[in-house]
């Protein structure tokens, strides 16, 4: 199982070393900046289709999007 953590940066250090000393830790990883933000996009954008798909919002087509570029 993978379990996202939000943690302060002035904390960091400290959880990361908790988290190694845990014999059921896999693996800690932090996130980059870019990641975090493609994480929340990608979150956003399943979002949408989810209440797309419930008729809840209209999406543009992909002519659409490609009219305004």
């Amino acid at each position: 199982m993978k379990i996202l953590v939000d943690i302060q940066n002035t904390e960091a250090d400290f959880a990361i070393k908790v988290l190694n000393s845990l014999s059921f830790v896999k693996k800690v990883k932090p996130m980059s900046t870019s990641s975090v933000g493609l994480m929340e996009d990608l979150k956003d954008a399943a979002q949408q289709v989810r209440l797309h798909k419930q008729g809840k919002i209209k999406l543009k087509t992909a002519q659409e999007l490609l009219n305004e570029l």
